[in-house]
């Protein structure tokens, strides 16, 4: 027991160095380069960590319950989403669609006028007014109480939400099966191995809002400060996340051959 309760230990710290990958940090840079907020940066980076557990326990619990053999080509394809949607990520930063995007689909904004919202504390829960001063957005909301979460979210907006959630489950589609058949090797007992699962998704949780809260705690900083060099930082996080997902589609397209007629595939 000793030593199955060292290896679920080990798994945690693990998925904390997992979040660390050049591939996940370019990624959630990205995101988080037009940030004012640092709670926001941190959201993300909890969300993203979610997208990649929820990945990694359904292809890892199917590799280790019914021994699901993933073929190099379909293994290759699953890495190369990764590569595509860096380059999508940061093309979406340095055309201006991000920015655009995320003031029109998170709420304060509105085409009509600045939209404001003000919370209040009853107790436990958060009362929150809506109201703009733009010459017609002047309407007053009053929303139903509600707890610190719902209101963290629903200020965030459903785009910043889907998006870290949706490039979180991308990542965890390509190391999926290397955490999977790692936890193989070491742990046979399925029903230990998918709680190894799932400690190592909490420790990628954890590190990765360890990062995105150090990320977003500079961009916060510039962007309320100094703009020019908060929207330069946009740009290198764009360009950065281009240049890596372009080496990573041709390493993965030609290097390991996934356009060739003889792909080879090792998990890592």
């Amino acid at each position: 027991m000793f030593n199955l309760l060292t290896v679920i230990g080990l798994g945690f710290l693990l998925g904390i160095r997992h979040a660390t990958d050049p591939d996940h940090v370019i990624a959630v840079t990205t995101i988080v380069s037009r940030q004012r907020s640092i709670r926001h940066a941190g959201l993300i980076g909890i969300l993203w960590g979610l997208g990649h557990t929820i990945t990694i326990l359904l292809v890892g619990a199917a590799i280790i319950l019914y021994n699901v053999v993933i073929p190099p080509r379909m293994g290759l394809s699953m890495e190369l989403a990764v590569g595509l949607m860096l380059v999508f990520l940061g093309v979406m930063n340095l055309t201006g669609v991000t920015q655009w995007v995320t003031d029109r689909f998170t709420p304060g904004h509105d085409a009509r006028g600045i939209l404001h919202s003000h919370a209040h504390r009853h107790g436990e829960s958060v009362h929150t007014h809506i109201h703009g001063h733009g010459p017609e957005a002047h309407f007053h909301l009053d929303q139903k109480p509600q707890g610190r979460l719902q209101t963290a979210l629903e200020r965030v907006g459903l785009y910043q939400i889907l998006r870290p959630l949706a490039v979180g489950i991308v990542h965890g589609l390509a190391g999926s099966a290397a955490v999977a058949l790692l936890v193989l090797t070491t742990i046979r007992d399925p029903r230990w191995a998918i709680v190894y699962l799932l400690v190592f998704g909490v420790g990628t949780i954890a590190g990765m809002l360890l990062i995105t809260m150090i990320i977003g705690a500079p961009i916060a900083y510039t962007g309320k400060r100094f703009t020019n060099f908060h929207h330069g930082l946009g740009v290198a996080s764009g360009l950065i996340s281009v240049a890596f997902g372009l080496f990573v589609m041709v390493q993965i397209g030609f290097v390991d051959g996934l356009f060739t007629a003889s792909p080879h595939w090792t998990p890592h």
